[in-house]
């Protein structure tokens, strides 16, 4: 499989990390906003999102999450991000985005140009992607990639960033390749537009 190292969109460029992006990072994900409903805890310092940032690098190399940082054109300064991971014919991702960018359609043009990328693999046959049972803008966010609503996943996930850090319900995204011959040499892709 060959991951992109970038994707363009009208708007928006995806890059990996690079070590000078800490900075920017630690803007966002220090921001309890917008890590509210993350599963991971809120970086409060640019040493963690440095070795955020390292972690990203290794976990590329490894194939274990590929993840790209989001920049609005021009600008190439961070202002969130997009993360997937494989295993099998399933691929899940997430993203977010910066708490002043919000309500602009950032975050679902970053993850349509991922989500299609995933979508294009012949090997991928089901992608999916959970947010929390209260996070009805990233719900909103996978709807309009497509996706529906498989499931409530019951005492899913725990919310680091939540007071008393819960552990909470969260909504289950789906999309599944319809239409499949009888393996993954088929290129048909039913539902979005590639």
């Amino acid at each position: 499989m060959i991951v992109p190292e970038s994707f363009s969109t009208s708007r928006l460029f995806l890059r990996r990390s690079k070590e000078s992006d800490a900075p920017a990072i630690f803007e966002y994900a220090n921001d309890p906003e917008v890590v509210r409903y993350a599963d991971w805890p809120r970086l409060t310092s640019v040493d963690e999102a440095q070795r955020a940032v390292e972690r990203a690098t290794r976990h590329w190399e490894s194939g274990e999450e590929y993840a790209w940082r989001i920049t609005v054109l021009p600008d190439d300064t961070p202002v969130g991000g997009v993360a997937c991971t494989f295993e099998g014919h399933r691929a899940q991702f997430g993203y977010l985005v910066h708490q002043r960018l919000w309500g602009r359609g950032y975050a679902t043009e970053a993850a349509q140009a991922v989500f299609q990328w995933m979508a294009s693999l012949p090997h991928v046959h089901r992608i999916q992607a959970t947010c929390d049972i209260d996070n009805s803008a990233s719900a909103r966010v996978l709807e309009k990639l497509g996706m529906r609503r498989d499931c409530v996943l019951r005492r899913w996930a725990v919310r680091p960033n939540l007071p008393g850090k819960p552990i909470r319900d969260a909504l289950l995204y789906a999309w599944v390749r319809e239409g499949l011959t009888t393996g993954p040499e088929s290129d048909e892709v039913k539902g979005i537009d590639l």
